[in-house]
């Protein structure tokens, strides 16, 4: 079986959806020969140019020529009516329907336009949460027998063995933008005394931090990553809406405490191994902080449990028996 994987988003993005984009690697042997497909280029020109010309008309012609079998897109970008083959669409979170005001103005356009589009020319759709399913069938009125689950995965570079990163700080990972809910953290990391450290992008929107007690590290790499989790007081993720939250998983493997925000997909990624807080409350955030610190050793022990059940190998497999499903 031929599969086209549109791996546009490696030029997209660092974040959350590159990491998914390279656990589908794993998909490829056996009876699955992954295509790569792509039109390579960053910045907003390219991504105009995906959204108007690349998805809707490129694509499907060079899946076409190709003679794929199944035509996978990893995010909610993808043609417009059903290609030739089967068409698979991963589907990470609805934020942009649920939150537009913290998207710029060209996602909220395309988003508002297109997303329903494209899901319903889709055969089959992935969600990467249960969350996210409900979402899908609420704002989407997808039915829900078209949705499969197939959770996200970690890497094995993520434990707590190895190198800690010294310092009395706090971490937060992600790309700077308003959905991250970073300033509340900061006000609450304030309050505690600590230091903020923020690995990640610049991304887009009025994200006011200060400078005070706040750290900028940018991206890191993934060894560097490990590092600042294993040294931390506790990773804090009080984000606003997610669709699954990688650096959840990331920190539990990697021994760490983790503060998150209560309800959504957060909460059911993290089940009863972190302190559920509040994200629009900075006392409770700082609260939940505090918690992590008295409770470090068992939510430790609970963290490295419940990563057990996130597997990159695992989503790969599962990714597989969908396009075998698809094609079918």
């Amino acid at each position: 079986m031929k599969v086209g994987l549109d791996v546009s988003p490696l030029d997209q993005t660092l974040a959350g959806t590159a990491r998914y984009v390279q656990g589908l690697e794993g998909t490829a042997g056996g009876d699955i020969e992954l295509v790569r497909l792509a039109h390579r280029g960053r910045g907003r020109a390219h991504t105009v140019y995906r959204d108007v010309v690349w998805y809707p008309v490129v694509l499907p012609r060079l899946a076409g020529r190709g003679r794929v079998d199944v035509l996978h897109c990893p995010t909610f970008r993808g043609p417009l009516t059903p290609p030739a083959c089967p068409l698979v669409v991963t589907v990470h979170d609805l934020a942009v329907l649920r939150h537009p005001e913290t998207f710029n103005q060209w996602t909220r356009h395309y988003s508002r336009l297109c997303v329903s589009r494209v899901v319903r020319a889709a055969r089959i759709v992935i969600a990467v949460s249960e969350h996210t399913k409900q979402e899908l069938v609420e704002l989407l009125a997808t039915p829900a027998e078209k949705i499969r689950v197939v959770p996200n995965g970690v890497s094995d570079v993520f434990s707590p063995d190895g190198p800690a990163e010294v310092g009395d700080y706090v971490l937060a990972v992600g790309t700077l933008e308003p959905r991250k809910n970073l300033a509340r953290l900061a006000d609450a990391t304030r309050r505690l005394g600590l230091e903020l450290r923020i690995a990640g992008n610049a991304g887009w929107g009025d994200v006011r931090l200060g400078s005070d007690g706040v750290r900028l590290l940018g991206r890191v790499s993934d060894a560097e990553l490990a590092r600042l989790y294993r040294g931390a007081r506790c990773l804090a993720y009080p984000s606003l809406e997610e669709g699954f939250g990688i650096p959840i998983v990331e920190a539990m493997a990697s021994g760490t405490p983790v503060v998150t925000s209560r309800g959504g997909a957060t909460e059911e990624v993290a089940g009863e191994a972190a302190v559920l807080v509040d994200p629009l409350d900075p006392t409770s955030i700082a609260g939940g902080i505090e918690v992590a610190q008295e409770r470090r050793d068992e939510l430790a022990r609970a963290g490295l449990e419940r990563a057990r059940a996130f597997d990159w190998a695992e989503t790969a497999r599962r990714t597989a028996d969908v396009y075998r499903e698809a094609a079918a």
